[in-house]
């Protein structure tokens, strides 16, 4: 019975974990202004996040990193997205968050 309740709490843990870390890639993407152009679940000036990571897997994540950081045009339309003032481990975080909103 006690081995139960301890899985239990880790997988609490874990799951309470997730929940922040969302939070902070959404905060990050605030503070970093991805919002002004994107916005979770309706397309602004680039792609909905839900539709970006209804599009791409986790396999892809390098390469979304790399258009965080650099930018990217002609995927979503005539619109490019500009280089992003992020870290790589920023970029990382977002893309990650991102693709957990399917």
């Amino acid at each position: 019975m006690k081995a139960i309740y301890v899985s239990l709490l880790a997988a609490a843990g874990v799951m309470s974990a997730g929940a922040v870390q969302a939070e902070d890639a959404a905060a990050l993407a605030k503070s970093k202004n991805c919002l002004t152009c994107h916005q979770v679940d309706k397309k602004v000036v680039g792609p909905s996040y839900k539709d970006v990571a209804n599009k791409y897997t986790a396999k892809d994540q390098a390469m979304l990193v790399e258009k965080v950081i650099k930018g990217g045009k002609g995927t979503w339309g005539p619109v490019p997205m500009p280089p992003n003032k992020v870290t790589p481990e920023e970029a990382n975080t977002l893309v990650v968050w991102i693709l957990s909103l399917k």
